[in-house]
């Protein structure tokens, strides 16, 4: 069977070409990176302009996967311990018990909501409230760390502190939606009693992720550290290989290799002396690739025709996630640790939904679940709304809540 390389290396080479160059308008504009390539992609995709056909939803989450643990990674990486360790607890209870009370109170709107809307095959007999759940899971972690390649060039800046909370939130808080989905998928491919899954699958995999993921940062901080190599290019690729061992040992044991990777780039990122500057810089690339690519299959993935049957129930479940759901989980989550209104409304809003979703949205199919395709396109319906209302205001929203005369 014959296979031409060459036409797949030059849509390659075009597409991240493209998804490069749009990347100004985000600099220029304030427009997502997340909203640029996912469009990139849908252009590329059957219908659009580029006519490339694609709908494997395997394919897709195995893409998105890879793409995440190596974001997660690189976001561990230039992570500074200093920098995040005054918001370290309220960061952490944003990324567990915030992202579990947005779940449960979206969860319930989502199955009153939906169980109406006949068009949408979810579950057996309409939207009932496990698949609701695993609707709202899926959506329940924040994309806060890709909002701020916004003020980049951008002389409106929130205060350091909250940028470090919300950095921190963003890149802790992936890997608790990808156990409440993964944990939800689990149970309803099979016959257990849901309270005693969830809560034991997710103790096993946070500690099991936590512990190997610290084990293998520090013993990868020992091997770059002492390790002479014979050449400098050579130390970029070993603290990746560092990862990629992290992710994989902590799957096979039953931890969560998403969070094992995080915590692996976070000890690394504190431990290692020579080279660092070089290590995190070509992780940073590295991101970016997975980011571009991540983002263009996901929008080569999408079908925009399909859009407009779960428009007006994914438009109510977006606004009420954006004004209502996460609003109270973070009033509840940092009201014990004194955070001024200001901070606090800025950190509800700042709650950006952006690839983990996509990504997680297509778990279900890959599960065999009934109406997988229907949950990805209000996962992406959602997605969108986030990005276009929340994502094109955030420059705004800092300008009002945090003006340049007044201290926080």
């Amino acid at each position: 069977m014959d296979f031409a390389v060459e036409p797949m290396v030059l849509i390659a080479g075009t597409l991240l070409f493209a998804s490069i160059v749009f990347s100004k308008l985000s600099d220029r504009f304030g427009i997502p990176t997340l909203l640029l390539f996912l469009t990139v992609g849908m252009l590329a995709g059957s219908e659009g302009i580029g006519g490339i056909a694609f709908e494997s939803p395997q394919i897709t989450r195995a893409v998105g996967t890879v793409a995440l643990l190596l974001i997660l990674f690189a976001g561990g990486l230039d992570t500074e311990w200093k920098s995040i360790k005054p918001v370290l607890a309220p960061g952490l209870v944003l990324s567990t018990v915030g992202v579990v009370m947005t779940a449960l109170l979206l969860g319930a709107f989502a199955s009153f909501i939906l169980g109406s809307y006949s068009e949408i095959h979810i579950g057996r007999g309409g939207l009932a409230w496990l698949p609701a759940l695993l609707l709202a899971a899926i959506v329940s972690s924040t994309d806060a760390a890709a909002v701020f390649g916004v003020f980049r060039t951008s002389e409106v800046q929130p205060p350091e502190r909250i940028r470090y909370l919300l950095e921190f939130e963003s890149g802790s808080n992936d890997p608790m939606a990808v156990l409440l989905t993964t944990a939800i998928l689990g149970f309803m491919t099979q016959d257990e009693g849901i309270a005693t899954y969830l809560a034991l699958d997710l103790v096993l995999q946070l500690g099991l992720g936590a512990i190997i993921g610290w084990l293998l940062g520090f013993t990868g901080t020992l091997i770059v550290n002492y390790l002479k190599l014979s050449s400098e290019g050579l130390y970029p690729l070993l603290v990746l290989a560092i990862g990629l061992l992290t992710f994989g040992v902590t799957e096979l044991t039953g931890g969560n290799g998403f969070l094992s990777v995080y915590v692996a780039g976070l000890v690394l990122r504190n431990g290692i002396v020579p080279r660092r500057e070089a290590i995190i810089s070509f992780h940073d690339g590295l991101s970016w690739l997975a980011q571009i690519s991540m983002f263009i299959v996901l929008g080569l993935f999408v079908f925009p025709s399909r859009l407009p049957a779960v428009a007006i129930p994914s438009l109510v479940i977006a606004l009420f996630l954006m004004f209502i759901a996460r609003p109270i989980s973070v009033t509840l989550c940092l009201l014990p640790f004194r955070q001024s209104r200001e901070q606090i409304a800025f950190v509800s809003w700042v709650g950006l939904r952006g690839s983990v979703p996509i990504v997680l949205a297509t778990f279900p199919a890959t599960y065999g679940i009934e109406g997988a395709d229907d949950i990805f396109n209000v996962v992406f319906f959602i997605v969108l709304t986030s990005v276009l209302i929340q994502g094109l205001s955030l420059i705004p929203c800092t300008r009002w809540l945090f003006p340049p005369h007044k201290k926080f």
